[in-house]
């Protein structure tokens, strides 16, 4: 990955338009490549963030609630869920006051596979880039929303 405006073969009519739609393409990239770390565990990114959010909590969770501490906020997230509890990742529990409601927790198996990815995740997609240089990317980042 090099210049933005080369890799595409474009040229823009101002810089906000191409910042805007070079992080539309970084995200992208970013992805590309975290799909492809996920593949060999058998999950995907939006997953493998489903059961963080559970390991962190340390407790079980509404699906609600699950889905709006999500990185990549996901219509799908049940069906994420039901994937990772028919890998016995997660477990399942209905409300006793309300069936409606379905708590989920992270199971060992589930624990001890954050553990392993966690150990091996990529830090080097951002090798490119000093520690300075992040941080003023994450205040640039914070202050666009």
């Amino acid at each position: 990955m090099g210049d933005f405006s080369k890799d595409i073969n474009s040229s823009f009519p101002n810089e906000k338009i191409k910042a805007t739609l070079n992080i539309l393409y970084t995200a992208n990239w970013i992805r590309g490549h975290q799909v492809e770390f996920f593949k060999p565990y058998g999950i995907s990114p939006q997953q493998f963030n489903i059961l963080r959010i559970l390991k962190g909590a340390n407790q079980k969770l509404k699906v609600q609630t699950i889905k709006e501490r999500m990185v990549e906020k996901s219509p799908n997230t049940t069906r994420l869920m039901d994937k990772l509890f028919a890998k016995n990742l997660i477990e399942r529990e209905h409300c006793t006051n309300d069936r409606r409601v379905v708590y989920s927790n992270i199971t060992e198996k589930g624990v001890l596979l954050v553990e392993t990815i966690s150990k091996n995740l990529r830090q080097d997609l951002l090798e490119n880039i000093s520690e300075t240089e992040a941080n003023t990317l994450n205040n640039l980042l914070d202050k666009i929303r």
